[in-house]
């Protein structure tokens, strides 16, 4: 008996932007099917990658999609039920209600006061493209072939103070996906729940980097100031000179971008000032080809 082959990081990405076109009513079954795979194998696979069940994530996509819907339009809480995916209004309530604490119609009436529409345009962008990869930040394609140049572009900026949600964490070098997904899975949902409006990509921030354990800051910038909640803490990206580098391809060559980017730093004569970031440009749920991925990555400089 032939043992059926594991799906491909790459395989499961492709699964992931089905399921995130369609939004709603991809079964398991039928995502194997279309795959080739038995709904087992896809089923440990997935659940091994995104670290969620593909009945979990498509449910998270139908939450985001709701509350992006009933902040940026006038449509009734049951056309946006049925549109996403709920055959009624209280079967979408309870399942609002458990995802983000409050009910649809509390949701809507509280959320981004006294935002302006632009950044309600722009907050509802950001779920759509941001909200899906929680667990595909830092995923490993160390199976694919490696970019010559990761390094596209390496410039000083000014950059204005950014105030933050975010959870700070203690993880080893081959946890960082895991422990970035986690720490997303957070920071996003509270923003939601208390109103505040995402006005960036999401980070990540090395505060430390010791030889066993790295300790890091993982969130999303926020359009206000806001407090913080349990593991959810509240804070502020410095503003000021940065040296900023914008990397190609897979997150498993970005450490060939930071060394670029120190060495720059030392040849045109600055001097490092804080802890470096880096920040999720693309959305790997929609590219599933590591080569099209962009991410930047920050290193604030002594003023």
């Amino acid at each position: 008996m032939i043992a059926e082959a594991m799906p491909s990081a790459l395989d499961l990405l492709q699964v992931v932007r089905q399921i995130r076109r369609r939004r709603a009513g991809t079964t398991l079954d039928e995502l194997a099917a279309r795959a080739g795979w038995s709904s087992f194998h896809l089923h440990r696979a997935f659940r091994a990658l995104i670290r969620e069940t593909p009945k979990q994530y498509t449910l998270r996509l139908q939450m985001h999609l709701a509350a992006t819907r009933l902040v940026s339009s006038d449509d009734s809480i049951l056309d946006i039920a049925l549109g996403v995916g709920f055959n009624s209004h209280e079967v979408f309530t309870r399942a609002f209600r458990r995802h983000f604490g409050v009910t649809p119609g509390s949701y809507r009436a509280r959320a981004l006061e006294g935002a302006s529409v632009e950044t309600r345009r722009r907050h509802v962008a950001l779920i759509r493209t941001s909200g899906p990869c929680f667990g595909l930040f830092h995923v490993s394609m160390s199976t694919t072939r490696r970019a010559s140049m990761p390094t596209l572009s390496i410039e000083r900026r000014e950059v204005a103070p950014q105030h933050i949600l975010f959870v700070r964490l203690k993880v080893a070098r081959h946890e960082l996906a895991s422990a970035i997904g986690e720490g997303l899975g957070q920071a996003f949902p509270y923003s939601q729940r208390v109103g505040v409006a995402i006005a960036g990509r999401p980070f990540t921030r090395y505060q430390s980097t010791g030889p066993g354990l790295y300790r890091i800051d993982v969130g999303l910038p926020v359009a206000t100031a806001t407090g913080g909640e349990s593991r959810v803490e509240s804070g502020t990206l410095p503003g000021g000179p940065v040296a900023v580098a914008v990397h190609a391809g897979s997150y498993d060559t970005l450490t060939d971008t930071y060394a670029a980017l120190e060495r720059w730093i030392e040849a045109n004569g600055y001097r490092t000032g804080g802890a470096p970031w880096e920040s999720y440009i693309t959305d790997p749920a929609d590219l599933p080809d590591p080569a099209d991925w962009r991410t930047e990555v920050y290193w604030p400089l002594e003023q």
